[in-house]
């Protein structure tokens, strides 16, 4: 068995949880926030069986994109180095952690 953790933007997070479940993926939400950008992440958690890992994986490789977004650099703001212009960053996709399940209960 495996635990998936998976890291998406906000963008995408309803519309993985939506496809996740579609085809019987359960998983728990958790907010979490990117450190480079500050912004707004999902983390999602899901079990399933070693068999099942690559069927999750393109589950979430069709909901979840990536884009660019002009953005200015915080990291530079708060270490006084005001940047003058907005740079171009990709964001979106997804970052996806998988772990060996030693047991599992449900109670």
């Amino acid at each position: 068995m495996k635990l998936l953790i998976i890291i998406v933007n906000n963008d995408d997070a309803k519309a993985v949880a939506k496809s996740l479940v579609k085809n019987k993926f359960y998983s728990t939400k958790l907010a979490s926030t990117g450190n480079f950008l500050l912004s707004g992440n999902t983390t999602m958690l899901v079990g399933c069986q070693d068999e099942e890992v690559e069927k999750v994986i393109n589950i979430i490789k069709s909901e979840a994109h990536q884009r660019k977004k002009m953005v200015t650099p915080i990291a530079s703001m708060s270490a006084g180095l005001l940047s003058p212009s907005p740079i171009e960053v990709t964001i979106g996709g997804a970052t996806i952690f998988i772990i060996n399940v030693e047991q599992f209960v449900k109670l």
